[in-house]
């Protein structure tokens, strides 16, 4: 997650999803970025979010 509030923490959106999403679609882990790592198109580059 690319964090844009400063005082946002894992366990507000945890919480969040919690409430607005089905126990299995719950994310276990969240990691915060400064940006995502992207291609020279612009796509998200999802193997390397992966490692």
């Amino acid at each position: 997650v690319v964090k844009k509030d400063p005082s946002l923490t894992e366990k507000d959106i945890i919480s969040h999803c919690r409430d607005n999403l089905t126990n299995y679609k719950v994310p276990k882990l969240v990691e915060f970025r400064e940006e995502l790592p992207k291609t020279n198109v612009g796509k998200i580059l999802r193997r390397a979010l992966k490692e």
